[in-house]
Protein backbone atom coordinates (compact mmCIF):
# COMPACT_ATOMS: atom_id res chain seq x y z
CA UNK A 1 0.00 0.00 0.00
CA UNK A 2 3.26 2.56 1.01
CA UNK A 3 4.69 1.74 -2.35
CA UNK A 4 1.36 2.48 -4.13
CA UNK A 5 1.29 5.66 -2.34
CA UNK A 6 4.88 5.77 -2.97
CA UNK A 7 4.65 5.55 -6.67
CA UNK A 8 1.85 8.21 -7.03
CA UNK A 9 2.84 10.81 -5.66
CA UNK A 10 6.23 10.39 -7.74
CA UNK A 11 4.77 10.09 -10.82
CA UNK A 12 2.21 12.95 -9.78
CA UNK A 13 6.00 14.81 -9.12
CA UNK A 14 7.35 13.99 -12.30
CA UNK A 15 4.42 14.98 -14.05
CA UNK A 16 4.42 17.99 -12.60
CA UNK A 17 7.90 18.60 -13.14
CA UNK A 18 7.57 17.38 -16.46
CA UNK A 19 5.07 19.81 -17.64
CA UNK A 20 6.41 22.48 -19.43
CA UNK A 21 4.08 24.87 -17.17
CA UNK A 22 1.08 24.72 -14.58
CA UNK A 23 0.36 28.14 -14.11
CA UNK A 24 -3.82 29.60 -14.56
CA UNK A 25 -2.77 32.88 -14.56
CA UNK A 26 -0.83 32.24 -18.15
CA UNK A 27 -3.87 29.60 -18.94
CA UNK A 28 -6.34 32.58 -18.27
CA UNK A 29 -4.88 35.52 -18.41
CA UNK A 30 -1.54 35.93 -20.36
CA UNK A 31 -2.90 36.17 -24.15
CA UNK A 32 -5.57 39.27 -23.16
CA UNK A 33 -2.64 40.92 -21.38
CA UNK A 34 -0.99 40.39 -24.03
CA UNK A 35 -3.46 41.17 -26.80
CA UNK A 36 -3.80 44.74 -24.72
CA UNK A 37 -0.74 45.22 -24.64
CA UNK A 38 -0.12 45.28 -28.17
CA UNK A 39 -3.13 46.71 -29.00
CA UNK A 40 -2.19 49.83 -26.36
CA UNK A 41 1.50 49.86 -28.17
CA UNK A 42 -0.18 50.32 -32.16
CA UNK A 43 -2.56 52.68 -30.78
CA UNK A 44 0.58 55.13 -29.82
CA UNK A 45 1.78 54.79 -33.60
CA UNK A 46 -1.52 55.90 -34.80
CA UNK A 47 -1.66 58.61 -32.19
CA UNK A 48 2.13 59.81 -33.30
CA UNK A 49 2.44 62.33 -35.57
CA UNK A 50 6.54 62.17 -36.42
CA UNK A 51 7.81 59.64 -38.62
CA UNK A 52 10.80 57.95 -38.57
CA UNK A 53 13.90 56.29 -40.19
CA UNK A 54 14.62 52.92 -38.99
CA UNK A 55 17.61 53.41 -37.06
CA UNK A 56 19.79 49.76 -36.23
CA UNK A 57 19.03 49.54 -32.72
CA UNK A 58 20.52 45.66 -32.16
CA UNK A 59 17.88 43.48 -31.35
CA UNK A 60 18.58 41.01 -28.74
CA UNK A 61 18.14 37.61 -30.91
CA UNK A 62 20.49 35.84 -29.17
CA UNK A 63 19.42 36.72 -26.10
CA UNK A 64 15.90 35.61 -27.12
CA UNK A 65 17.39 32.17 -28.81
CA UNK A 66 18.94 31.21 -25.11
CA UNK A 67 15.99 31.64 -23.42
CA UNK A 68 14.00 29.71 -26.22
CA UNK A 69 15.62 26.64 -25.03
CA UNK A 70 15.75 27.71 -21.68
CA UNK A 71 13.36 25.69 -18.71
CA UNK A 72 9.65 27.24 -18.34
CA UNK A 73 10.65 28.84 -15.72
CA UNK A 74 13.91 30.43 -16.54
CA UNK A 75 11.67 31.75 -19.70
CA UNK A 76 8.74 32.99 -17.25
CA UNK A 77 12.09 35.03 -15.15
CA UNK A 78 13.09 36.65 -18.92
CA UNK A 79 9.67 37.41 -19.97
CA UNK A 80 9.50 39.10 -16.65
CA UNK A 81 12.42 41.11 -16.51
CA UNK A 82 12.05 42.13 -20.20
CA UNK A 83 8.79 43.49 -19.19
CA UNK A 84 9.63 45.35 -15.99
CA UNK A 85 12.53 46.89 -17.98
CA UNK A 86 9.96 47.99 -20.45
CA UNK A 87 7.64 49.68 -17.92
CA UNK A 88 11.18 51.40 -16.33
CA UNK A 89 12.43 52.67 -19.91
CA UNK A 90 8.61 54.26 -20.48
CA UNK A 91 8.72 55.82 -16.84
CA UNK A 92 11.11 58.19 -18.26
CA UNK A 93 10.38 61.51 -20.03
CA UNK A 94 7.81 60.86 -22.83
CA UNK A 95 6.61 64.61 -22.89
CA UNK A 96 7.42 65.10 -26.33
CA UNK A 97 6.01 61.82 -27.82
CA UNK A 98 2.89 62.89 -29.33
CA UNK A 99 1.09 60.13 -27.32
CA UNK A 100 -1.83 60.47 -25.35
CA UNK A 101 -0.90 60.09 -21.91
CA UNK A 102 -4.13 58.17 -20.99
CA UNK A 103 -2.54 55.76 -23.56
CA UNK A 104 0.89 55.01 -22.12
CA UNK A 105 -0.71 55.39 -18.52
CA UNK A 106 -3.12 52.40 -19.62
CA UNK A 107 -0.06 50.60 -21.42
CA UNK A 108 2.37 50.73 -18.24
CA UNK A 109 -0.80 49.50 -15.99
CA UNK A 110 -0.93 46.18 -18.70
CA UNK A 111 2.82 45.48 -18.59
CA UNK A 112 3.12 45.64 -15.38
CA UNK A 113 -0.39 43.45 -14.35
CA UNK A 114 1.55 40.55 -16.76
CA UNK A 115 5.21 41.01 -15.69
CA UNK A 116 3.30 40.18 -11.93
CA UNK A 117 0.84 37.69 -13.42
CA UNK A 118 4.01 35.98 -15.16
CA UNK A 119 6.25 36.52 -11.68
CA UNK A 120 3.42 34.34 -9.73
CA UNK A 121 3.76 31.75 -12.01
CA UNK A 122 7.40 30.98 -10.84
CA UNK A 123 7.84 28.10 -7.92
CA UNK A 124 11.28 29.46 -7.19
CA UNK A 125 11.45 31.41 -4.31
CA UNK A 126 14.78 32.69 -4.46
CA UNK A 127 14.87 35.55 -6.27
CA UNK A 128 16.99 34.38 -9.92
CA UNK A 129 19.68 37.44 -10.95
CA UNK A 130 18.62 39.46 -13.74
CA UNK A 131 20.04 38.88 -17.04
CA UNK A 132 22.62 41.49 -17.25
CA UNK A 133 23.13 41.79 -21.17
CA UNK A 134 19.20 42.22 -20.90
CA UNK A 135 19.73 44.44 -18.95
CA UNK A 136 22.51 46.37 -20.68
CA UNK A 137 20.28 46.06 -24.05
CA UNK A 138 17.55 48.24 -22.44
CA UNK A 139 20.11 50.81 -20.55
CA UNK A 140 21.44 51.29 -24.15
CA UNK A 141 18.11 52.41 -25.25
CA UNK A 142 17.82 55.20 -22.41
CA UNK A 143 21.03 56.52 -23.10
CA UNK A 144 21.99 55.90 -26.85
CA UNK A 145 18.31 56.51 -28.02
CA UNK A 146 16.46 58.27 -25.88
CA UNK A 147 18.96 60.67 -24.13
CA UNK A 148 21.21 60.93 -27.18
CA UNK A 149 18.05 62.16 -29.18
CA UNK A 150 17.51 64.16 -26.09
CA UNK A 151 14.03 62.39 -25.49
CA UNK A 152 12.46 63.45 -28.69
CA UNK A 153 9.55 62.03 -30.61
CA UNK A 154 11.46 60.52 -33.05
CA UNK A 155 13.70 58.78 -30.49
CA UNK A 156 10.55 57.69 -28.42
CA UNK A 157 9.06 56.42 -31.98
CA UNK A 158 12.02 54.55 -32.68
CA UNK A 159 11.55 52.91 -28.64
CA UNK A 160 8.11 52.15 -29.33
CA UNK A 161 8.90 50.19 -32.43
CA UNK A 162 12.08 48.20 -30.91
CA UNK A 163 9.23 48.05 -27.37
CA UNK A 164 6.49 46.50 -30.00
CA UNK A 165 9.14 43.69 -31.11
CA UNK A 166 9.93 42.93 -27.70
CA UNK A 167 6.12 42.26 -27.09
CA UNK A 168 5.93 39.56 -29.95
CA UNK A 169 9.09 38.04 -29.05
CA UNK A 170 8.13 37.35 -25.24
CA UNK A 171 4.50 36.88 -26.24
CA UNK A 172 6.21 33.91 -28.47
CA UNK A 173 8.14 32.57 -25.44
CA UNK A 174 5.12 32.38 -23.23
CA UNK A 175 3.25 30.58 -25.41
CA UNK A 176 5.71 28.02 -26.28
CA UNK A 177 5.47 26.63 -22.79
CA UNK A 178 1.65 26.22 -23.22
CA UNK A 179 2.37 24.55 -26.77
CA UNK A 180 4.58 22.22 -25.05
Amino acid sequence: MLGRVLLVCLSLSLYSSASSLSCRWVDHKFRQHSRNSLDLIDTMAHNSTNTTEDAEVNFPNDLYRQASKASAEDKLSFTVQILEEMAALFEEDHSNASWEENTVDHFLIVVTQQADGLHSCIKSLSQKKKNKKLHMHFKRLSRHVLEQMGHSAESWELIRKEMKTHLMRADQLVLSLLTN
